[in-house]
C-alpha cells in the first residue's frame, strides 16, 4: 500500500523522527523533506523502495540530497567504528591499543588528505586553464591524438581467424563470464559439465568503498541529473579536529558509457553499429594484431601515469559523458577503459539502463554491486526495459538479406575458411534457410500474429541435430556477424553502380546478431519468456519473429540480492502493485518501502476533471467498438472547439493511438455541407493546429508549437499516448494550459504478445496462490484471484502510460493548467483509484455525473482571473 504524504506527516509527528540537515541548496518544500527522509531511511535499513513525485517538484535534488546525505554520514560512522575495538578483543595493554587506534586514524586521513589536496590542484588547474581560454588565449596545448592507419581498403581484415573447437571449454572469456546465457540455462550448462568457471583473481578481488549507482533511460537525463550535482555542497564524511561545521568535501562523481559514447579512435568510432564498434575495439587488443594496428589509446603498463591522470581529473570534476569523452582526447588515453580505475573511488557512479541491467555490461566495466546502493531514475518503465534489453526481433527480409551476405562471403573466403569454421558456418545457413521457411509459411496464412513453437521454427533438414550452445558460442567469439555484414558494406562501396544499402547495414545491430540472440533465446527455460511471429498487413517480406521475455523479475534478482539496497524512483510510478507483484514478488512487505507524494503546486492551480458527456449530451465511451462512431467523433470535435474558446494559450491532446488521431483528423477535415466549415478548419481558426506524427521529428513539432505561443498565438498539439510527446517532454506554463486525455488507451489484448502475458501473469498467481498458506482457497477462488491479477496489470498499463501524459502539464510551483480526461469510464473507482495522488485530491467531486456546461463555468472561473 503506498504511503500518503499525509501519512508521513503523521508518522514524523507520532515518533522520534530525527530532523536531519539534507544540505539542500534552497529552502525544500515539505513533501521534498518528506521524500528526502524516505530516501535517508530506506537507505539506512537496507530496504528496496518505490517512490513517486511529480515531475516538478524537484525530485533529482531530492534524491540527490537525501542519498548523499546518507552515504556521508554513512561512511562517517563506519570509519569510526573501525577504530572502535575495545580492551576485550586483545590481550595488548590498553595504551598499546590506544596507540594503535591513533595511528589507523592518521594513517586513514593521511590517505584522504592526499587525495583531496590532488584532486584541489587539479581543479586550481583547470580553474586557470578555463579562466586563460576566456580571456583569449588559445595557447592551451593538447595532447595530439594520432588516428590509427585506414586499412578499410584490405580485405584480410575480413577472413575468420581459425576456430578450435577446444575453446569452448577452455580459455574462452564469454565462457568465463557465461556470455548471453540466463542464469536457469548457466545452471542447466553446469550439470552437463559445460558450465563456466571463475578464476580465483575474480574470486579474491576485493570490495571497494561503498558508494552509489544512478541510473537513467539517457544520456541526456543523466546529463541532467549531473547539472542538478553541480549545485550540491556536503561536508566531509571523515572528521578531525581541525574539521569546522562550513567545511565541505568535492563529490567524487563518474559517468560510465560504452565505446560507442567514448571511443577516441576515428577508425572505430567511425562505425555506426555499437556491436561493430565493440568487435573492432577487441580485435585491435588481440595478440595476432599487428602492432602497427593496435589502438594507441589502450591502456597498458607502460602508460598507467596517464590512467592515474585521466582518473584524477574525472573525480576532480563533476563531469558528463561528452566532457569524459573531451578529456581521454586531452590526455590521449581511451575513456572507455580508463574510467575503469575511477569507479572504486568514486561516490556516485551514474550510467544509463543498458551498462546496469546488463550482466555482461556490468562485468565488461568491472562493476561489482555487492554492497552498493542502486537507484534507477524514470523507473517506471522499467519492466519494459528489462524485456526490451532481452527481447530480440528479426524479420524475413533481414534474415533474406544476410542469407545473402553469408553467401557473398563464403563465394570469395571458401578456399581460406578450414575446419570448424566450415562447419559452423554450413550449420548458421541452415539456421537461417530454417528460419526464414517458417516465415515465409507464416506469410501466406490469415493469421496476423501467434506463439511460436519451437520444434516447428527449426524444423529444416538437419537443423534439430545441431548443438545450439556450441553454435552460440561460436558466433559470439567468432566475429563471423561482423566480417561478414563488414565485407558486405566493404564490396557496397567498392562497386559504385551498386544500389547501396550502407545506411541499413550500419545503422542496426548486424542480422547475425540477432539470430545469436535468438538462438540464446531458445536455449531459456520456457517459463521466462515465448517466441511469436507477427504479419505485417502491407509487406509479407516483414513478417517478423521476436522473443519476448515475460518475467523481468529473474533478470532483475540478481541486482537486488547484491546491492545493499535498492531505490526506483519516477515521476508518475502509480498504480505501484506491478511493482510489488511482478518484479519483486520473491520479497516480504517487510522489505519494501512505497511512497507516493503530492505536488508542490496549491490546489486552486489545478482543476482535474472527467468529463463523460459532450456538448450535446452524446455519451464519451472510446471503447475498441464505439470509437469509430461519427457522431461521437463529432461531439469530441464540438467539445475541444468550446474548450479551445476558453482555455488561453497551449492545449495538448492525447489520442490512444497514432491509428486513431488518423481515424479522427480525417472525420475533422469533412465538410458536413458546401455552406458549413469542417471542424478541423474551426479549430484552425481558434488556434494553430499542430500534429504529431511517427515520421516527423518530435523536435520539430514541438519548436513549432512553441513558436507559435511564444509569438502571442494560441495553440493545439494533437499526440498520442505512450508516443514521442507522451514522456520527457515539459509542457509548462503557457505550453500546457490544460491537457485532455481521449478515452483509455488500453493495449490489444488479442494480441499474441498480450494474449502470452496475461496468460503468464494468471499461470503465476495460480502457482504462486495454490502453494500459499491459505487452505481455505478452493480452486475456484484461486481462479477469479488469478483473472484478477491478469485484469490488474492490464488496467495498470493502460494507466501508467495515461499518468505519464497527464503529468507533463504542471512543471514548477507556480505552474496551473486544467486535466480534462474524456471518457465515462473515467468515473469508475478502479481507474480512478490508480491515478496520482495529486490528480485524484484534485478531480472535481462527481464531475462525471455533470454535463458539458459545468465544465464549461469551472474553466471560465478557473482562467478568467489569471488573464
Amino acid at each position: 500500500m503506498a504511503r500518503s504524504e499525509k501519512d508521513h506527516e503523521e508518522r514524523d509527528a507520532g515518533t522520534s523522527h530525527v530532523m536531519r540537515d539534507f544540505h539542500h541548496p534552497y529552502t525544500p518544500y515539505e513533501i521534498q523533506e518528506t521524500f528526502m527522509g524516505t530516501v535517508y531511511d530506506v537507505l539506512e535499513a537496507g530496504k528496496l523502495g518505490i517512490l513517486e513525485s511529480p515531475t516538478g517538484t524537484g525530485k533529482s535534488l531530492s534524491l540527490i540530497c537525501g542519498s548523499l546525505t546518507w552515504l556521508r554520514d554513512f561512511k562517517g560512522r563506519q570509519f569510526e567504528e573501525g577504530l572502535n575495538w575495545s580492551q576485550d578483543d586483545s590481550d595488548e595493554p590498553a595504551w598499546v591499543i590506544e596507540q594503535a587506534k591513533a595511528r589507523k586514524r592518521r594513517e586513514m586521513l593521511r590517505r584522504r588528505e592526499e587525495m583531496e589536496a590532488r584532486l584541489a590542484r587539479i581543479r586550481a588547474k583547470e580553474k586557470a586553464q578555463r579562466d586563460k581560454y576566456l580571456k583569449g588565449d588559445q595557447g592551451i596545448k593538447r595532447r595530439r591524438v594520432n588516428a590509427e592507419k585506414n586499412d578499410d581498403g584490405d580485405e584480410e581484415q575480413f577472413v575468420l581467424d581459425d576456430y578450435d573447437s577446444d575453446q569452448e571449454h577452455n580459455g574462452s572469456k564469454s565462457a568465463k563470464s557465461g556470455g548471453a546465457f540466463s542464469a536457469a540455462t548457466l545452471e542447466l550448462m553446469a550439470k552437463i559439465g559445460m558450465g563456466p568457471v571463475a578464476s580465483k583473481e575474480e574470486e579474491d578481488e576485493t570490495e571497494d568503498e561503498i558508494k552509489i549507482f544512478y541510473c537513467s533511460r539517457t544520456h541526456s537525463q543523466l546529463t541532467q541529473f549531473i547539472n542538478e550535482l553541480r549545485r550540491v555542497n556536503f561536508p566531509p564524511s571523515i572528521k578531525d579536529a581541525d574539521t569546522k561545521d562550513t567545511d565541505i568535501e568535492d563529490l567524487k562523481h563518474l559517468t560510465l558509457g560504452s565505446r560507442k559514447n567514448l571511443c577516441i579512435n576515428p577508425s572505430v568510432n567511425k562505425l555506426n553499429s555499437l556491436t561493430a564498434i565493440n568487435e573492432r575495439c577487441s580485435e585491435l587488443q588481440q595478440s595476432s594484431t599487428a602492432k602497427e594496428h593496435k589502438c594507441v589509446f589502450l591502456p597498458n603498463k607502460e602508460n598507467q601515469a596517464l590512467v592515474n591522470t585521466f582518473r584524477d581529473h574525472s573525480l576532480a570534476t563533476i563531469r558528463d559523458i561528452e566532457d569524459m569523452g573531451s578529456l581521454g582526447k586531452e590526455i590521449g588515453i581511451c575513456p572507455y577503459y580508463a574510467s575503469r580505475s575511477a569507479i572504486k573511488p568514486s561516490e556516485i557512479v551514474t550510467l544509463p539502463y543498458p551498462l546496469l541491467l546488463q550482466k555482461s555490461a556490468r562485468e565488461a566495466l568491472g562493476i561489482s554491486l555487492k554492497g552498493h546502493v542502486v537507484i534507477i531514475d524514470e523507473a517506471h518503465n522499467l519492466m519494459d526495459a528489462i524485456s526490451g534489453i532481452h527481447g530480440v526481433e528479426v524479420n524475413l527480409m533481414q534474415l533474406k538479406r544476410a542469407r545473402g551476405q553469408l553467401g557473398v562471403y563464403l563465394q570469395k573466403f571458401k578456399n581460406r575458411l578450414k575446419g570448424k569454421n566450415r562447419v559452423y558456418i554450413a550449420q548458421v545457413v541452415r539456421v537461417i534457410d530454417s528460419l526464414v521457411g517458417y516465415l515465409e509459411g507464416r506469410s501466406t496464412q490469415l493469421k496476423a500474429d501467434g506463439i511460436v513453437s519451437e520444434k516447428e521454427l527449426l524444423s529444416g533438414k538437419g537443423v534439430d541435430q545441431i548443438n545450439l550452445f556450441k553454435l552460440i558460442r561460436y558466433l559470439t567469439e567468432s566475429k563471423l556477424a561482423r566480417k561478414v555484414e563488414g565485407y558486405a558494406l566493404h564490396t557496397s562501396t567498392q562497386a559504385p553502380n551498386t544500389p547501396s544499402t550502407q545506411s541499413e547495414q550500419t545503422s542496426t545491430t548486424p542480422v547475425l546478431h540477432h539470430i545469436t540472440s535468438l538462438l540464446s533465446a531458445l536455449t531459456h527455460p520456457s517459463k521466462e519468456g515465448r517466441l511469436f511471429f507477427t504479419k505485417s498487413p502491407s509487406d509479407p517480406s516483414l513478417t517478423t519473429l521476436k522473443y519476448l521475455l515475460l518475467d523481468p523479475s529473474t533478470s532483475f534478482r540478481e541486482i537486488v540480492s547484491q546491492a545493499r539496497s535498492v531505490l526506483l524512483v519516477g515521476g508518475t510510478m502509480s498504480p505501484m502493485t506491478d511493482y510489488t507483484s511482478h518484479l519483486f514478488p520473491y520479497l516480504p512487505s517487510s522489505s519494501l518501502t512505497t511512497l507516493s507524494c503530492g505536488h508542490v503546486i496549491h490546489k486552486e492551480n489545478l482543476v482535474a476533471w472527467n468529463l463523460s458527456k459532450g456538448p450535446s449530451g452524446i455519451d464519451f465511451e472510446f471503447t475498441y467498438n464505439k470509437r469509430n462512431d461519427p457522431s461521437m467523433i463529432a461531439e469530441l470535435g464540438l467539445a475541444l472547439l468550446n474548450i479551445c474558446t476558453i482555455v488561453p494559450d497551449g492545449i495538448v491532446v492525447f489520442f490512444p493511438s497514432y491509428t486513431y488521431l488518423s481515424t479522427v483528423l480525417t472525420s475533422w477535415s469533412m465538410s458536413p455541407s458546401l455552406s458549413s466549415p469542417s471542424i478541423l478548419s474551426r479549430l484552425e481558426k481558434k488556434k494553430a493546429v499542430f500534429q504529431e506524427s511517427k515520421e516527423t521529428s518530435s523536435d520539430t513539432t514541438l519548436q513549432a508549437y512553441a513558436s507559435a505561443i511564444d509569438a502571442g498565438k494560441a495553440a493545439l498539439l494533437l499526440s498520442v499516448v505512450g508516443g514521442k510527446m507522451s514522456e520527457g517532454i515539459n509542457f509548462s506554463d503557457k505550453l500546457g494550459r490544460c491537457v485532455l486525455i481521449i478515452g483509455l488507451p488500453f493495449p490489444n489484448a488479442a494480441s499474441a504478445e498480450w494474449r502470452a502475458k496475461l496468460e503468464y501473469i494468471e499461470s503465476s498467481a495460480i502457482a504462486s496462490l495454490s502453494s500459499s498458506d491459505q487452505p481455505n482457497l478452493g480452486k475456484q477462488d484461486i481462479q477469479a484471484k488469478a483473472k484478477e491479477a491478469s485484469r490488474a496489470f492490464y488496467e495498470n498499463a493502460c494507466m501508467r502510460a495515461v499518468n505519464q501524459s497527464i503529468g507533463r502539464a504542471i512543471r514548477h510551483q507556480n505552474d496551473y493548467a486544467a486535466i480534462v480526461m474524456v471518457d465515462r469510464r473515467f468515473a469508475g473507482e478502479r481507474i480512478r483509484g490508480k491515478l496520482p495522488g495529486w490528480i485524484r485530491g484534485g478531480l472535481v467531486e462527481g464531475a462525471g455525473e455533470l454535463g458539458f456546461g459545468r465544465l464549461m463555468g469551472r474553466l471560465g472561473v478557473f482562467f478568467g482571473g489569471r488573464r
